[in-house]
């Protein structure tokens, strides 16, 4: 993995009022890594990718992207969200297609269209409507349009939850393979340790609230990863363990 420092989390604090959600966190994500953050529900996972996108305001610190305040306008990030945010006016193609016009695009657009809905499986709905599809095809419409544009840092929080097993592994393992092939930065928000273990480089477990960094864990196995090998068991349960804070 390439060691250069694409995002730097210095002393990040954020409180809402009088609740500390946010204590002082600082770690960097890598150029090219995959990591994925874990912890107790509610402990803030959320809190720190709003935090990060400027959707919240951090109370004190700061969060770098290849040296610079984050700017949206600017750097090339995308941001799959836990509940689907596809646009109902629009087809499935138009919505995946919306996301290469918001960042000038153009180049090649309908061929990245058209392969952005057959990573997902979505290609025989490419005229429907959100009205006409499932919760779990319409977190998939969402996951196209990020992926169409091949940004160079991806935040996905919880992406898959509304997924069936067999697709969720499907996609994780696309995923994969495509952020390697494209050299994206993925910051990856779950609650499903196994998930975490199956796709991260590294780990980064987190407290309960007021939240700080646990542990930072290197996941090497070898992908594709076997959720049965000893060596997948033994590093789920290591991160199990690490996460329990009664």
């Amino acid at each position: 993995m390439n060691k250069n420092v694409k995002v730097q989390v210095t002393h990040l604090t954020k409180k809402f009022g009088e609740l500390l959600v946010l204590n002082d966190v600082s770690f960097d994500v890598y150029d090219g890594e995959f990591l994925c953050i874990v912890g107790p529900t509610g402990c803030g996972k959320t809190t720190f990718l709003n935090s990060l996108t400027h959707l919240y305001e951090p109370t004190s610190g700061e969060i770098l992207f290849k040296g610079e305040k984050i700017d949206l306008r600017k750097h090339d990030i995308a941001y799959i969200f836990q509940e689907y945010s596809a646009m109902e006016w629009l087809t499935v193609k138009e919505n995946v297609r919306f996301g290469l016009e918001l960042k000038k695009q153009y180049k090649g657009i309908n061929e990245k269209v058209k392969d952005a809905l057959e990573l997902v499986g979505l290609t025989k709905f490419a005229d429907y409507y959100p009205r006409q599809l499932s919760a779990s095809m319409l977190q998939r419409v969402v996951i196209a349009r990020a992926f169409a544009t091949q940004p160079e840092l991806l935040l996905m929080d919880e992406p898959y939850g509304q997924l069936d097993i067999n697709l969720r592994f499907r996609l994780e393992d696309e995923v994969v393979r495509l952020c390697k092939q494209t050299k994206t930065t993925v910051i990856f928000i779950t609650h499903n340790i196994e998930e975490a273990v199956y796709l991260g480089d590294r780990i980064l477990v987190l407290t309960n609230k007021p939240t700080s960094i646990k542990e930072i864990v290197t996941d090497e196995l070898p992908h594709p990863r076997d959720i049965a090998a000893p060596e997948f068991v033994e590093m789920r349960n290591r991160i199990t363990d690490l996460i329990k804070w009664w």
